[in-house]
């Protein structure tokens, strides 16, 4: 599903009107029934319903939902935050409207909203901005809108919560807290990324008609990554398969006291279904792994005085990824031994130099090192996908956490376009950037998974999916959906609080089992 901008949006909507012919007002009246047959679904006991209007086109729609819901029997309250007389186009009519039916309007709300707890509204509808707020809410509107935040009484929010930046997700001063957002067309960026995505409680998208080909004339690169999608990546099994038909991997990781994170990637590839999964790693620690992994092989290899990966383990680790063909999964809990980030720099030059098309996924202390050799980062290629978290990606660009997080889809859009990779920023939501310059804001996943391990174990999941020959950047892009989909189902039995990364790992089968049935 595409992702707009307000501008975006903003001209799909002119298209549709001046290109195809649909006027304003047939597309206002049509959101405005497709909004009441959400509130129909999900508020059927709401008999009393107060819908603050504002003056411009969200307004308008408010306006429309206000008149459709009394056809239907409920009792409604419309309340205007702007006076009567600065109404204009489709909102100035469908305020006539309301007019000439009677409809009970309290005419330029003030910041006391006793008015409406004196109706004992049921529900709310804030329909008071939409896409077209680009400054600070004035005082008045601000006052209103902190004093109805305060009400016990659910709110839905048209097209986005009153007071939210369409783009960026960021209030505009004070901010609608919606419990339900109904965004009309399509969602608008600044509903997926944080903090519009709590602020706009449950999404729904309802469709009104714009035309495929106008929203395809856009040329919009960010997507959502939704469920169906998934699971059109998802690589098929077939009935005569052998494990030898699924691919390996070679997973590089772990160190003294970091076995944990060799076993989660390791054991996340083989959950994805991978064929085959090996794990390379410091000799002294194989004894530990072997008893901790029953259906993973080991690679005891070259250790430094530390306990980590030394840097003469380079030569045995690239002759078994091309002997088997394996995909690299290189980082977790390595270490920062210098010996083994030399190690990690080595191997990124043989793989390049030697043009042996060895496909990676580089996470956690194979980032790390990268940092530290920022002229390899172009030697990567398109095949390679890089998993970092906000800290990690300010080492690897040398900018500050809070200018990469002040616009996350710009961050990751460019570092991808620029070396070549696809790049897997982590966080909420995770984005996952092509060399092309698509984009793809992820829709699963919660707060409990903020927890250790949970990078490891998407690392490994991805180098599994690659392993059975998913094209690497929808296999990174479908990697983030399980593992996001695995953590939720797991916090749906466990609660977020108590969840831990090997929670998520159990759950990967039943993410997957249900990609399949839906």
């Amino acid at each position: 599903m595409k992702v707009v901008t307000a501008a975006e949006m903003r001209k799909i909507d002119q298209d549709t009107i001046d290109g195809i012919g649909i006027p304003g007002i047939v597309l206002m009246e049509t959101a405005g029934r497709e909004i009441v047959r959400a509130i129909e679904h999900h508020y059927p006991t709401a008999q009393r319903i107060g819908v603050l209007v504002g003056k411009g086109n969200n307004g308008g729609d408010g306006l429309v939902i206000a008149r459709q819901l009394a056809h239907v029997g409920r009792e409604v309250h419309i309340f205007l935050v702007s006076p009567p007389e600065s109404f204009t186009g489709e909102a100035r009519a469908n305020l006539d409207i309301a007019y000439n039916l009677g409809l009970r309007i309290q005419e330029t709300l003030t910041d006391d909203t006793t008015c409406i707890k004196n109706r004992r509204c049921e529900l709310l509808v804030d329909a008071i901005f939409g896409t077209g707020l680009h400054s600070a809410v004035r005082e008045t509107i601000s006052t209103i809108i902190n004093e109805i935040n305060k009400l016990t009484i659910p709110i839905l929010a048209v097209d986005l919560p009153s007071g939210l930046d369409a783009d960026t997700g960021i209030p505009l001063g004070a901010c609608v807290k919606a419990d339900r957002t109904v965004t009309i067309g399509l969602p608008k960026r600044g509903l997926l990324l944080q903090p519009g995505a709590e602020l706009a409680g449950q999404l729904e998208i309802v469709d009104i008609g714009f035309p495929k080909r106008v929203i395809k004339a856009q040329k919009i690169k960010i997507n959502w990554t939704t469920e169906k999608k998934a699971a059109a990546w998802l690589p098929p099994r077939a009935s005569d398969s052998h494990k030898g038909s699924y691919g390996r991997v070679l997973v590089i990781a772990g160190s003294t006291g970091m076995t944990g994170a060799a076993s989660l990637t390791s054991e996340a590839a083989l959950r994805a279904g991978a064929g085959l999964v090996t794990l390379a790693i410091p000799k002294s620690l194989n004894p530990i792994l072997e008893v901790k992994l029953s259906e993973v092989m080991t690679l005891p290899l070259p250790e430094t005085e530390n306990g980590s990966l030394a840097e003469t383990a380079t030569q045995p680790i690239l002759e078994f990824a091309e002997k088997t063909k394996s995909v690299l999964a290189m980082g977790p809990g390595l270490s920062q031994d210098p010996e083994t980030v030399v190690l990690v720099h080595q191997l990124i030059k043989d793989i390049s130099e030697r043009e042996l098309g060895l496909r990676m996924v580089i996470d956690a202390d194979g980032l790390n090192a990268l940092a530290k050799a920022k002229e390899l980062i172009p030697l990567l290629g398109e095949e390679t996908v890089l998993t970092p978290h906000l800290g990690e990606m300010a080492r690897l660009t040398d900018t500050p956490n809070t200018t990469l997080a002040a616009d996350r889809i710009r961050t990751t859009k460019q570092f991808a376009e620029r070396y070549g990779g696809t790049l897997v920023l982590k966080g909420a939501p995770t984005i996952t950037a092509y060399p092309s310059g698509r984009v793809w804001i992820n829709a699963t996943g919660n707060p409990g998974m903020a927890t250790a391990g949970m990078g490891d174990v998407l690392t490994g999941l991805i180098a599994g999916l690659m392993a059975q020959k998913v094209q690497s950047n929808h296999a990174a892009t479908l990697g983030v959906y399980l593992h996001g989909f695995a953590g939720d189902i797991a916090a749906e039995t466990l609660g977020r609080h108590a969840l831990i990364a090997g929670d998520v790992l159990r759950t990967i089968p039943q993410a997957i089992s249900s990609l399949i049935q839906n």
